[in-house]
């Protein structure tokens, strides 16, 4: 099951987050989004849990819960086809 992890403290290191949710089973892998130019965090990230048991105990855990003075929004990451595009209008 692929996790999206939201509002991440910017010091978050993809090791940080394996651990974070290492607890809940089998983190398959774990990514902190990195801006391309800079290097520095994006504030989110990606979890993949080895099944989809522990990866909803995952998410009702974490969701909501307070890291570094943020609360976290975790939810089933979804494919970027789904998201809802944002429209900026017409380009001239």
């Amino acid at each position: 099951m692929n996790i999206y992890v939201g509002n991440l403290p910017y010091s978050m290191e993809d090791n940080e987050l394996r651990d974070l949710f290492s607890e809940f089973g089998s983190v398959t892998s774990a990514s902190v989004v990195k801006d391309k130019f800079t290097g520095r965090s994006r504030g989110f990230g990606f979890v993949e849990m080895g099944d989809a048991g522990s990866g909803n105990q995952a998410i009702e855990a974490m969701n909501g819960r307070n890291l570094g003075g943020r609360p976290l929004v975790v939810n089933e990451a979804r494919p970027r086809d789904e998201r809802p595009r944002f429209d900026r209008g017409p380009r001239y």
